[in-house]
């Protein structure tokens, strides 16, 4: 049975700026690939440049944007042109009707009303098959645009072939330069006409016949001989030379329509490791979330022609050997996403781990939220859970966990000169106890999470045989106590002197001492020992009117700390869950905290009801941003009624199953006979 036709790679991205509705693109690519694609309509919207309903079209754009709200690293654009080609995209845009589009996990075409023109793209590894169909005889042209920073284009008569290189990074300035992208595009014998092509400086207001041109923004304009052809491109961060190796080791097809069939298989295989059976909403809703789930993060290693994984290491500026993985925010994804893995991409998961602790064998400091570069856009150390779940579960160990341990423990007990790296905080929270609000923003977030990974820490001491250390940080994890507020019933930012914020507190006032969110969604961020939080809240009952209370509480918010409102308390305020925000990932594990105390049924209603009203298979189909596979996966656990609500422990939490004959790998799962929780091993045993 084919799973593509369910899928719509458009879920999400009907979003804006003040309101997403998933803040997605619709990527064309490998699983996890190097390099993606997506079509560009209107880029004076800065990162939300593609909406489903528009009528504009500026070509296919090369990219690697894990979110609009990080930016973008390695872009150019790809446009069909005739006549009279131009520079800007103000210019080059062509009209096209979207709901004639064709858009799939590995093909998208469009029709060029003002080129005449076919325009099709199939991905490969390191880059893509492009097939261009002019149905109209004019002077015809194939334009690379730039998106920004520096550029460089050189034509080559003899090989036929056009080498470009970008510097684009549209946000990190002081990175600019540092992350380089090479791109090779080989034509066919006789595509091009080499005396007509145009090369266009928009700054200076200059264009001319020629083959090569840098500079900021420049584009050239390769004149063609044929209507029809199939133009084969591939990229890297480390070389031209590097990229014509990526090349040849991405040319094992023969034509467009070979490479197209080899993709869906490609992409058929990966949706087919979890399969269910469901009405048409669902399996449209479930689908594009398996989609999704594989999106990110991108591979950044390339195969060297010794047949060597290599990488260019942005930390230290240097080519080395070894496994490396980007665009990726820790922060958002440790819930949901690496568990995940560990399920139906073990082999995947593991190099991915490989890649992130080669970040910190070559920079000194484990990763936080790479797009290229480091971005550290979000707090915390989340790499920390993904390590532990690993850990606790086999998948790392030997040198590869010792080298890992080493680096939580290096953010976990030193201060980070390096802005991008570490635990904010770290130095304070280690004398005191907790993150002082006079001394840093966000300090309940910064608090919680620090006591929460270092319980991840202590497991991978475990794993280790380091029982002193183990205890060490068992005993540091219990620190989420010193925030909690007996009289309120919520986490609450201390001073320097040990001193409540004096301010009059209210649990719907978002940001200052919390991270996208307010006491209401944070307070009960303590996944590693809900035990421990039902005794703060005076036992089990009373953390269990705390969860009714979250539910029934009016949908409300101040603006708080932020002064202004940000998109997620619009995203929540839409729904109507009372302050639990499935737009965000502070609330992810909460509606499953019932069943983890014993009360299923209710974790059984409210998940039900949030999957019927937060997800769709349409364009708007998600409550929030979808965060590189967090909420997609979200989705997909919560319809199979598994959910691992403490990353680094090996269990799961069990809820109502909401689709049939579910097969995990081909294995079939039916958690009807457990109740409560699953281990992992149990889990194995059940899935063969």
């Amino acid at each position: 049975m084919s799973l593509i036709k369910y899928v719509n790679i458009k879920q999400g991205s009907d979003s804006v700026n003040r309101f997403s509705n998933g803040n997605t693109l619709p990527l064309v690519q490998r699983p996890f690939g190097f390099a993606a694609f997506v079509p560009q309509g209107d880029a004076s919207r800065g990162g939300w440049f593609y909406h489903p309903t528009d009528h504009c079209f500026e070509g296919f754009r090369l990219t690697h944007q894990p979110s609009p709200w990080i930016g973008e690293h390695g872009a150019i654009v790809m446009q069909p042109q005739i006549q009279n080609p131009i520079g800007g995209f103000w210019g080059a845009w062509s009209g096209i009707n979207p709901k004639a589009a064709t858009l799939e996990p590995h093909y998208m075409h469009y029709y060029l009303k003002r080129s005449f023109c076919d325009y099709e793209l199939t991905p490969t590894e390191y880059g893509a098959c492009i097939r261009m169909t002019f149905n109209k005889d004019y002077d015809r042209f194939f334009s690379i645009l730039p998106v920004q920073g520096q550029h460089v284009y050189k034509l080559c008569k003899e090989c036929n072939k056009l080498f470009v290189m970008t510097t684009c990074d549209t946000m990190r300035t002081e990175d600019i330069g540092k992350l380089k992208t090479f791109i090779v595009y080989d034509f066919e014998d006789g595509a091009i006409d080499f005396d007509n092509t145009i090369v266009e400086n928009m700054a200076e207001n200059k264009r001319e016949k020629g083959l090569e041109i840098e500079g900021e923004k420049v584009a050239i304009h390769l004149a063609l001989n044929k209507k029809s052809m199939e133009v084969k491109m591939a990229t890297s961060f480390i070389s031209m030379e590097q990229a014509l190796v990526n090349l040849k080791n991405d040319s094992d097809y023969e034509n467009f329509d070979d490479l197209k069939a080899k993709n869906e298989a490609i992409w058929e295989e990966y949706l087919g490791r979890v399969t269910i059976e469901a009405d048409e909403e669902r399996m449209k809703a479930f689908y594009s979330c398996m989609y999704r789930a594989f999106c990110f993060p991108h591979k950044a290693y390339e195969i060297s022609a010794e047949g060597k994984p290599i990488h260019f290491a942005p930390s230290c500026d240097k080519v080395l050997e070894g496994y490396r993985y980007t665009d990726n925010g820790f922060w958002d994804t440790y819930g949901t996403v690496y568990a995940f893995y560990t399920l139906v991409a073990p082999k995947e998961c593991k190099e991915m781990l490989m890649g992130y602790i080669q970040d910190y064998k070559d920079g000194g400091w484990l990763p936080c939220w790479t797009a290229g570069t480091e971005k550290k856009c979000m707090p915390s150390t989340g790499i920390d859970a993904v390590i532990a779940d690993a850990a606790v579960k086999g998948m790392l160990d030997g040198e590869w966990l010792e080298a890992a341990f080493e680096g939580m423990e290096k953010h976990a007990n030193n201060d980070c000169p390096i802005a991008g790296y570490g635990r904010d905080g770290c130095g304070k929270y280690l004398e005191l106890g907790y993150v002082p609000y006079d001394a840093f923003h966000e300090s309940v977030n910064l608090t919680l999470d620090a006591a929460y990974f270092d319980y991840c820490l202590a497991v991978v001491a475990d794993k280790l045989g380091l029982e002193d250390k183990k205890a060490m940080y068992l005993e540091r994890a219990k620190r989420y106590q010193n925030l909690f507020d007996k009289e309120t019933g919520f986490m609450r930012a201390k001073d320097s002197n040990g001193n409540f914020r004096a301010e009059e507190f209210s649990p719907i006032s978002w940001g200052r001492d919390y991270t996208e969110a307010a006491a209401w969604q944070t307070s009960f961020a303590v996944q590693h020992d809900i035990e421990g939080l039902s005794e703060l809240h005076g036992g089990k009952d009373a953390l269990l009117k705390k969860l009714d209370e979250f539910f029934a509480a009016p949908v409300e918010y101040l603006v708080g700390g932020y002064g202004f409102e940000i998109h997620e308390m619009t995203e929540m305020a839409d729904d109507n869950w009372g302050q639990c925000a499935i737009s965000n990932q502070p609330s992810f594990h909460i509606p499953f905290m019932y069943a983890y105390l014993g009360q299923q049924d209710k974790a059984d209603y409210w998940l039900d009801r949030i999957c019927k009203e937060g997800f769709s298979g349409n364009d708007d189909g998600y409550p929030g941003d979808e965060d590189n596979g967090t909420t997609a996966i979200w989705y997909v656990f919560a319809n199979i009624g598994l959910y691992p609500i403490c990353p680094g422990k090996a269990e799961y939490t069990v809820t109502k199953q909401m689709v049939k004959n579910i097969k995990i790998l081909g294995k079939e799962l039916d958690l009807s006979d457990v109740k409560g929780l699953i281990s992992h091993e149990e889990l194995m045993k059940k899935l063969g």
